[in-house]
C-alpha cells in the first residue's frame, strides 16, 4: 500500500515537474519574441515619416498610471500565491479579483490610448515608428487580455473544486505568466515611454 501510493506521488510529482518545465520553455519563447519587438522599435523609433514624434504623441502621467496599476496587480497577485500556498480559498478568490480588475483597468487605459492615436490619425501604417510601436505595445496588451481569461477560468475552477496540489501548480504557471508580463512592461515604459521624454 505505501510503496503505491510513493510511486503514486511520484508520478503526480515528474507530472508536476513536466508541466512546469514546459511552462518556462514557453515563457522562454515570450521572451525571445519580445526580444525581437523591442530590437525593431529600437531601430525604428527615430523613423516617424515626417509625422509625430514620441514626444509629441505619448503622454508620460498616462503611462505611470498604467505602470502603477500593473505593478500594484503584481503585487496583489503575489498575495493571492501566498494565500494559496496556505490553502485559503476565500483569500485566493478576493487577490485574483483584486489583480484581475486592475488588469482591466491597465488594459483599458491601453486600449483608450491606442484609440486616441488613431483617432488623430497616427494610424501604424502612419510611420515606420508607429507600427513598430503598436506591435510592441499591442503585443503586450494582447497578452494581458489572455492573463485576464486564464485568470476567469482558474478563479472558476478553484470556487468549484477547492486548492489540490494540482491547482496550487496552475495558480503558480498563472502567477508566473502575469509577473513576466509586468516586467515586460517595464521595459516597454523605459525604453518607448520614459525614452521618448529624455
Amino acid at each position: 500500500m505505501a510503496d503505491t501510493m510513493t510511486t503514486e506521488m511520484t508520478h503526480e510529482e515528474a507530472a508536476n515537474n513536466r508541466a512546469m518545465f514546459g511552462f518556462w520553455v514557453y515563457l522562454m519563447t515570450d521572451l525571445l519574441m519580445f526580444g525581437v519587438l523591442f530590437a525593431v522599435f529600437a531601430v525604428l523609433h527615430n523613423n516617424t515619416a515626417g509625422g509625430s514624434s514620441g514626444r509629441e504623441l505619448f503622454k508620460l502621467k498616462l503611462a505611470l498610471i498604467e505602470t502603477f496599476l500593473l505593478l500594484t496587480s503584481s503585487f496583489a497577485c503575489g498575495l493571492a500565491m501566498i494565500a494559496a500556498r496556505q490553502g485559503n480559498k476565500n483569500q485566493v478568490l478576493a487577490w485574483f479579483t483584486v489583480t484581475f480588475v486592475l488588469g482591466v483597468a491597465f488594459l483599458s487605459l491601453e486600449l483608450t490610448e491606442f484609440g486616441q492615436l488613431i483617432h488623430d490619425g497616427n494610424t501604424p501604417s502612419s510611420s515606420a515608428f508607429l507600427s513598430s510601436f503598436f506591435t510592441l505595445v499591442g503585443a503586450h496588451g494582447l497578452h494581458i487580455t489572455l492573463g485576464l481569461l486564464w485568470m476567469v477560468i482558474v478563479m472558476a475552477y478553484v470556487l468549484a473544486r477547492g486548492l489540490s496540489s494540482s491547482m496550487v501548480r496552475k495558480l503558480t504557471m498563472l502567477s508566473l505568466y502575469w509577473h513576466f508580463l509586468d516586467i515586460v512592461w517595464i521595459f516597454i515604459f523605459t525604453i518607448v515611454y520614459l525614452r521618448a521624454f529624455i
